[in-house]
Parts: C-alpha cells; sequence; structure tokens
C-alpha cells in the first residue's frame, strides 16, 4: 500500500501526541519524515529529518503532507505557504485567528489538494449518534437547544507557561477560539448555524489574561427555534450536558451519556388535539449505550486524511466545514464587544476590523519558566 511523507509542524503537547499516533502505527500507510520547531531537538527523534524553519522543510522534496501544530497565530502563514506549494495540510484547529483569514485560505486551495481541520470530535461515538438522529428527521425539526459546556477549566498555570496563548495577537480569543471550538463545530454540525447571535462574555474574569474564558449566548435559527450556549474555564468541575428538543422527542447529553425520548405524536399534535387537562404525550425513554471500545479521535481523523489522499476517501472535517464553528465565535465576541444582535452569515470584515483592534493593543506575556505537570489525556474534555 502506498504512504503519505508527512512533516509535522511544532512539537507542543499536541503535536507530540499526533507523532506518538504515527510512530505506534496508530495512523496507517504514514511515513514522518521531517519535523519542524523553532528549538529543535535533533536527538528527541533520530530517524526524522529536523529543520527550524517551515518553508525549507516544506521545500525540501522530503514530503507530500504536512501537518500544521504551531501556536495559533502562525496557523495562516504557515498555512498559506503550504497549500500555495500544493501540499496536502492537516491544520489544528482553528482554521485561523478569525474565519477572515479561513477564507483567504481556502481561495487558495485546489481541487488535487486535500485540506482539513483536527476536528476529532467529530468522531465521538455520541456525537456521531446525536447528528444521525437529527439528520434522520426521525423526531422532526429542532424547537430548542441548549449546550452548558464549563467542564474546560484550566488553571492559571496553563496560561502563563505560554507567551502566547489567551492572548488577542497569538490566540484571537480564548475559551471559544481553543477549547470550545470544538463544542461550537459540534452545535452547528448537528442543529445547523444560527441566523444571529446575541452575546455576553467575561474577560479574563478567571484568570490573569485579556481574553474570553466565559461566554454566554443566544441563538435564533431560521425556523423560529431558539439555542443557548454557554461555555467556561474558569469552573470547577463544571458541566458538560447538550439538550436537543424537537418536535417529537428529544436528545439529552450528560457527561458522556446520551438519553433519548421519543413521543409517541408531535407535541404541537397532542397540544391541540387533546381533552386532557394536565395530559402529556405518551413516550418512551432510553439510554443509547455507546461502543466501549475508546475511541483514539486524532488517530481517526489522520486516518481519514491519510486516506483521502490516497483513495479519494470523504474527509470528516474538510477546512471549508471549520468556519462555521468560527463565525459563531467570532461572532459571539463581536456581539459582546459591540453589546449588540449580531446577523450571520457572519460579516468578517466587520469582525477583523474589531478584532484588529484588540491584536494592536495585545502584546505576548513573560512566559513563566515555572515547572508544570502535563498530562494531555486530562485536557480533553
Amino acid at each position: 500500500m502506498q504512504t503519505i511523507k508527512l512533516g509535522v509542524i511544532g512539537l507542543g503537547n499536541i503535536a507530540r501526541q499526533h507523532i506518538q499516533n504515527i510512530l505506534s502505527g496508530a495512523v496507517k500507510n504514514c511515513h514522518l519524515v521531517a519535523v519542524c520547531s523553532r528549538s529543535v531537538n535533533s536527538s528527541e527523534y533520530p530517524d526524522v529529518e529536523h529543520f527550524n524553519d517551515y518553508k525549507q522543510m516544506i521545500d525540501s522534496g522530503l514530503i507530500d503532507s504536512v501537518l500544521i501544530a504551531s501556536p495559533t497565530f502562525a496557523h495562516f502563514e504557515m498555512a498559506q505557504y503550504a497549500l500555495n506549494k500544493q501540499m496536502h495540510l492537516m491544520l489544528e484547529k482553528p482554521i485561523g485567528l478569525s474565519s477572515y483569514e479561513g477564507e483567504l485560505l481556502l481561495k487558495l486551495k485546489t481541487d488535487n489538494v486535500q485540506f482539513a481541520l483536527m476536528l476529532n470530535q467529530r468522531t465521538d461515538p455520541v456525537y456521531q449518534k446525536m447528528h444521525q438522529l437529527v439528520q434522520s428527521n426521525q423526531f422532526g425539526a429542532i424547537t430548542r437547544t441548549h449546550w452548558t459546556m464549563t467542564n474546560w477549566f484550566r488553571p492559571d498555570i496553563y496560561f502563563q507557561t505560554s507567551d502566547w496563548r489567551a492572548t488577542w495577537k497569538g490566540e484571537g480569543g480564548g475559551l471559544l477560539v481553543n477549547q470550545c471550538i470544538h463544542n461550537l463545530d459540534i452545535f452547528q454540525w448537528i442543529c445547523g448555524v444560527p441566523n444571529s447571535i446575541i452575546a455576553q462574555c467575561g474577560f479574563g474574569k478567571y484568570h490573569n489574561i485579556e481574553v474570553e474564558d466565559e461566554a454566554t449566548a443566544f441563538f435564533n435559527y431560521e425556523n423560529g427555534a431558539t439555542g443557548v450556549f454557554v461555555g467556561s474555564t474558569g469552573e470547577a468541575p463544571g458541566v458538560n450536558r447538550f439538550d436537543i428538543i424537537c418536535e417529537k422527542g428529544s436528545l439529552h447529553f450528560d457527561s458522556g451519556q446520551l438519553t433519548i425520548v421519543e413521543n409517541d405524536q408531535t407535541t404541537a399534535e397532542f397540544c391541540y388535539q387533546t381533552d386532557e387537562m394536565f395530559g402529556m404525550p405518551q413516550n418512551q425513554t432510553y439510554q443509547w449505550q455507546p461502543p466501549t471500545e475508546k475511541v483514539n479521535q486524532h488517530a481517526v481523523v489522520m486516518n481519514n486524511f491519510v486516506a483521502a489522499i490516497l483513495t479519494g476517501e470523504k474527509l470528516i472535517a474538510p477546512a471549508e466545514e471549520g468556519l462555521a464553528s468560527l463565525d459563531i465565535a467570532n461572532g459571539i465576541l463581536l456581539s459582546s464587544w459591540l453589546d449588540a444582535k449580531v446577523v450571520l452569515p457572519l460579516d468578517r470584515t466587520v469582525y477583523q476590523a474589531e478584532l484588529d483592534k484588540k491584536i494592536a493593543a495585545s502584546s505576548f506575556r513573560n512566559k513563566s519558566n515555572a515547572e508544570v505537570k502535563i498530562d494531555m489525556n486530562a485536557s480533553y474534555r
């Protein structure tokens, strides 16, 4: 079987996890040929070519695909160079500091190039089941949604041991574009994109940072449905509950468990037909049991990326689908900044102008050299 020749840009925590998946064989038909980092330790991966300059790595002729796992502020520049060089590209989330940057990148993609995002939570069996049930229209149209996602708790040392993280200049935001971009992607993947947002954010409410670490947003949808999204990195232990209310039942995700409620008839039908003053539609409630085997989400997405290159398999998370969640994140921030309703599709130039103001007043922090214990498995929610 043919293999792809991959180069990885970045040697931070998530990059090392991707590299481990490749070297362990969890990612098939993928040969790690090169890595690039500002401070390369050539003894760490002795069988792999090391570069300090990502352009040199891309131009070396050694690789045909690249995984970018650099700090967010570098995503646009690096992805732009890779796409201009017709390089297959896997980009860690988000697609850029803003959906405006993402839109510019997509204009560079050609038909013969695979361009994917690491939106790995799309491979979670529970979210896949929720997606399938909503798409099947088994429960009718969505009438209301509500996701409280506050178990992304991060202690202050998480931010202080990085100079770029949680700054407008380095990340283009905080909670919404880092942790909750996964949840916003799943939210829109299952429920669709709202047509308006009213939101309020807390900026540095729980941490010594300049960006948002709490957000509450109210969504309106084209069919009249409403939605609420609440996110935080300042609550402990926090909550992860996602409710989807439909015409003929509901889905309730709570800390990894999915409860399905199916009514015998639609709520509206029962409402206008019953003669019972305190009646309730008959329903069946059951727990959906996901597979017991744990899914290596990052490896699944990488295997899909490899298969897309080698066999044309459809991407799980093509880059263009990364714009919707970033539009929502950007819309939440813009609504909070302007104290106004934001209408979608987002005017990305308006958002970019406001973000540029924040970036102009932002700077990287003095990085702390404190000893820190890192368990990447504890970072996923």
